[in-house]
């Protein structure tokens, strides 16, 4: 064979050897979390993505410890999970969607009933007391309103209004005169140890509610606020 054919023809074997020699391009998933084991080094070369962490690489696949979810360690599930799922082995046959959203409501609602019950009793306020002081602050000054402006507010029966505000008044939070535009009509009005009261434990009970809405975001608390605007509007 002639050199120049010989060179030709080794050459191309060499060529056809490294073809056949050369690691090939991997296609690694985005949640590849670096070498492993043998080998690695030369895999390592094709990709040139960062290391993962091995647990948040964990997460990525999917692979989440029991219980858990992506969310910043949270419980995957609460009691109302638990007690729909226990509905829906039961009755399959019926739909248990509301007990997802209201259940949560009521069960909320007790640990707010109880934050609630802490600050006024620490201003020295029963919940109705704070109800009926709270109305008439938020009138703006001089405080007052009519029994029946409070009672709507309130969404009291007329004799229950009329019952607290002699209690009020016996407590010196209140008080209450004729209505100067109309003779027949009462005005009541809120005195300056009610103004203090109401004050401090209008700043406690704020306090105390932003503790229970801590683990969500002011967006998360808007969106929660206008979804649940929605749902009560036919009620009031």
């Amino acid at each position: 064979m002639a050199q120049g054919s010989l060179d030709v023809w080794t050459l191309r074997r060499q060529d056809s050897n490294l073809d056949r020699t050369a690691p090939k391009a991997v296609v690694l998933p985005l949640h590849y979390g670096g070498p492993r084991g043998p080998g690695a080094g030369r895999r390592s070369q094709v990709c040139h993505s960062s290391p993962v962490d091995p647990g948040a690489a964990s997460v990525l696949r999917g692979n989440q410890p029991a219980g858990l979810r992506d969310n910043g360690g949270m419980p995957a599930s609460d009691e109302v999970d638990r007690i729909v799922g226990s509905w829906r082995r039961e009755r399959p046959d019926l739909d248990f969607a509301p007990l997802q959203v209201l259940s949560r409501v009521a069960r909320l609602s007790k640990h707010l009933d109880r934050a609630r019950r802490t600050a006024f009793s620490r201003s020295e306020l029963e919940s109705w007391e704070f109800d009926v002081l709270s109305a008439l602050r938020r009138a703006g000054a001089p405080y007052e309103l009519s029994p029946k402006a409070l009672l709507q507010q309130t969404l009291v029966s007329s004799g229950t209004m009329t019952n607290r505000i002699d209690r009020l008044v016996g407590r010196g939070l209140v008080t209450r005169r004729t209505d100067p535009h109309d003779g027949r009509g009462v005005l009541v009005g809120m005195t300056p140890g009610g103004l203090e009261r109401v004050d401090t434990a209008i700043t406690r009970l704020l306090d105390a509610e932003a503790e229970l809405l801590s683990t969500l975001s002011p967006v998360d608390q808007e969106r929660l606020a206008g979804l649940l605007r929605k749902l009560s509007l036919d009620f009031d």
